[in-house]
């Protein structure tokens, strides 16, 4: 992870995963993910819209922005990948008989 991570990063991230965690009681994961990463494209959309002055100043950085948000997000899959890859038998143990 990048170091310039706060003190918090990691408390809010395992909070919005307890969120997360919550949410599979009554739904299955593929739909609790899907919303997870439509709730973060949606927040990320409203923090990049809060640095430009209009619509038109925003469109002109779609790409960029696109493009930041994709590398970042390929890093931290990346990093989370190989994190289960090298603990696997820890992280996902065999389930029961």
């Amino acid at each position: 992870m990048a170091a310039d991570v706060d003190s918090d990063f990691y408390n809010r991230a395992d909070a919005i995963i307890r969120l997360a965690n919550e949410q599979l009681s009554s739904i299955g994961r593929g739909k609790v993910s899907a919303s997870c990463m439509y709730a973060t494209a949606r927040f990320n959309a409203w923090v990049t819209a809060c640095g430009h002055r209009s619509a038109e100043d925003m469109l002109a950085a779609k790409n960029e922005t696109i493009d930041y948000f994709t590398k970042q997000y390929v890093a931290m899959l990346s990093e989370n990948l190989d994190d289960y890859i090298s603990k696997f038998s820890e992280y996902m143990p065999p389930a029961g008989p």
